[in-house]
């Protein structure tokens, strides 16, 4: 890895050999997104209701210049609106060998994963559904290492392929070799192919990561043809992923797969999305709780920057432990903003 790193630094540094200025000096704009909605759900008696309205909102500042060699130079700053505090940062470097990213900011993997289309805000996949419903484990295919201060390359794209690699640091992880607890560094990748042929568009990607002992692995491809679009993913995760040096153990793996198709006409596009998922019991080794869901959902486009979306979704939570067992069907409504 220290190689990978020697490599990329030497990349950079040959790109801008050469630049004596920047053209222009870097000036920040102002960007994000808002969204706010308000929704319900019937779920099982034992789970008390959760709060009607949600939103989520980011604020976004960005800026960048282009040097006389041609290599633009430029940062990104996303702040929480829910909460104060920066949630994302980082510095980038696009050019004739493609782009690094450094600082705090999704891997490759996350970036490049590619699931079932799905236009409602409920979701069956890293959804909004677990903001109205009760879920003891949320169902997932793709467990990215977060926001953590990581360095990312990715290549130009070269015949609709392109590829990237990710790699976060931990401070204890250049201890000893019988160090149990061995560092949370990662190991994110991901390759991508992007076409089209004759109105038919194909988009697949593989990704994954490695963490302590284990890994994650998903694959996604959508075709679209006409109005409609159609894909599918699968991930699975390791029972050993993030798990400490040397330990072993006798849990199960984690598993996600999701279907869906979208159409879409004029200013409004709906899908139907289906998810299955196997999580861990973190109570018990002898099982999983198992996942089934379903989400129709609804976007229109109002104007420039303003979508309307709506969902209505059906669930059924089948736990290891039976206090955790939930099912029912809710619904959510309300507008997101793009600036």
């Amino acid at each position: 890895m220290k190689k990978i790193l020697v490599a990329s630094s030497a990349l950079v540094a040959v790109g801008f050999a050469g630049a004596a200025q920047a053209s222009e000096p870097i000036s920040l704009s102002v960007g994000g997104y808002m969204e706010q909605w308000i929704g319900g759900a019937s779920q099982d008696g034992s789970f008390e209701s959760k709060n009607a309205f949600q939103s989520d909102t980011e604020i976004h500042f960005s800026g960048s210049t282009t040097l006389d060699n041609g290599i633009e130079v430029g940062a990104k700053v996303e702040m929480e609106g829910e909460a104060a505090g920066v949630d994302e940062q980082y510095l980038f470097i696009n050019g004739g060998f493609g782009q690094v990213k450094l600082g705090a900011e999704d891997g490759a993997a996350a970036d490049m994963s590619i699931t079932a289309p799905s236009v409602g805000p409920a979701g069956v996949n890293d959804g909004d559904m677990p903001n109205f419903v009760t879920f003891a484990k949320t169902p997932d295919n793709v467990w990215d290492d977060g926001d953590a201060n990581k360095l990312t390359y990715y290549t130009p794209v070269l015949g609709g392929f392109r590829a990237g690699l990710s790699y976060t640091d931990d401070d204890t992880s250049e201890g000893a070799d019988s160090n149990v607890n061995d560092g949370d560094s990662v190991v994110s990748a991901g390759v991508e192919y992007l076409g089209d042929f004759d109105g038919v568009s194909l988009a697949v990607a593989a990704t994954g990561e490695s963490k302590q002992e284990g890994q994650w692995y998903h694959v996604g491809a959508t075709v679209g043809f006409g109005n409609f679009t159609v894909g599918a993913s699968y991930g699975l995760k390791e029972a050993e992923f993030d798990l400490n040096k040397n330990s072993t153990t006798t849990a199960d793996d984690n598993m996600g797969v999701d279907f869906g198709v979208s159409y879409a006409m004029d200013a409004a596009t709906v899908s139907a999305t289906y998810m299955y998922a196997e999580m861990e019991d973190d109570a018990s080794t002898s099982g999983v709780d198992e996942f089934n869901g379903v989400d129709l959902g609804l976007a229109y486009t109002l104007g420039a920057g303003v979508t309307w979306k709506s969902s209505v979704f059906w669930f059924d939570y089948d736990a290891v432990a039976a206090s955790s067992d939930n099912d029912g069907f809710g619904a959510i409504t309300g507008l997101a903003l793009s600036f």
